[in-house]
């Protein structure tokens, strides 16, 4: 195989790794969100249940988790390798983004809380036009290297048999006897992945951020 063919070869991997990157990522931020408020203005019980949630999925390896859920779900579900890997890590993604915006929803004052609400707000509408907006601010450079994370774990699909980037590198070595240069050629294209994003994202936050005061 000659190198073009051997770039091109691990490079059409590509469309696997973005789309589960664009699965995962939107439904870990749907959840993660979700959660995230849930903690913080649902109570004391819902308090507790999503800390011990977000101990437990930080605190198993990622790997692991994917294989438990792709499991559970092949089981309850029929689903192709590819959905169930996507979403099981957009699952595991929501607990660590349930934590960057639980961070960023606690930055913010609770007294802007207390004066929305004396003004007449809803607890829903206080959030919605009060914590939400400045939240989303505070909370982009976190989501932005959680996003690099996700691009990065979206490899761990290759031990399902999606053939994304990593399995098309690992195929590409066995048979060619030539593992630094397939590796090589994989970790190129994921580097390549997140530093677009990283700079997507930057462009973002700059946008975003409130001007300080002169």
């Amino acid at each position: 195989m000659d190198i073009g063919r051997f770039f091109q070869y691990i490079a059409s991997g590509t469309a696997y790794t973005l789309g589960v990157t664009l699965i995962a990522l939107p439904s870990g931020l749907i959840l993660g969100m979700l959660f995230a408020f849930l903690a913080v203005y649902a109570g004391k019980i819902a308090t507790r249940f999503f800390s011990i949630y977000s101990t437990i999925m930080r605190g198993i390896p990622p790997i692991v988790l994917l294989f438990i859920l792709y499991f559970l779900m092949s089981g309850a579900i029929n689903l192709t390798p590819f959905w169930a890997g996507s979403v099981s890590l957009g699952i595991i993604s929501s607990a660590y983004q349930m934590e960057i915006f639980r961070g960023a929803i606690l930055s913010v004052s609770a007294d802007q809380m207390m004066a929305a609400r004396a003004i007449g707000l809803s607890k829903i509408q206080a959030i919605r036009t009060v914590i939400f907006p400045q939240m989303i601010r505070i909370a982009i450079p976190g989501w932005s290297n959680e996003a690099a994370i996700v691009i990065k774990d979206s490899s761990l699909v290759y031990a399902i048999g999606v053939p994304e980037i990593l399995r098309r590198a690992q195929l590409i070595s066995a048979s060619t006897q030539q593992p630094f240069l397939a590796y090589t050629t994989a970790a190129f294209i994921y580097f390549t992945l997140v530093f677009i994003t990283n700079r997507l994202l930057n462009r973002a936050e700059q946008k975003l951020t409130i001007p300080s005061n002169p």
